[in-house]
């Protein structure tokens, strides 16, 4: 009788803390890698970086368009910009040009 008390004083405390420190360490894995956990997070900012770089470029190249754009307005055109144009859409070339195939 006097073991069962004693065994009862000593297992139900640690039962007890054993779960509590189970359901928290459930949490703290969750929490750092879970679908919203840190390496999401880490995950995600990464990808934000990346987007953010990716469009970065691509306002570069809006911007470099949107000039070439106004080089060819009807008001003032740009008459090497006219002449290049041209020859590309033409397939000619000037008897001084020089001409480098690359390949297909």
């Amino acid at each position: 009788m006097v073991i069962r008390r004693r065994a009862r004083r000593f297992l139900i405390p640690l039962v007890l803390y054993s779960i509590s420190a189970g359901v928290a360490a459930y949490f703290v894995h969750h929490a750092h890698s879970g679908a919203r956990g840190i390496e999401a997070q880490q995950k995600y900012e990464a990808q934000v970086a990346e987007l953010s770089a990716e469009l970065d470029g691509l306002k570069t190249q809006r911007s470099e368009w949107e000039r070439r754009i106004a080089l060819l307005r009807s008001d003032q055109i740009d008459r090497d910009l006219l002449e290049e144009r041209a020859r590309v859409m033409l397939g000619r070339v000037h008897k001084n040009d020089l001409v480098i195939i690359t390949g297909p």
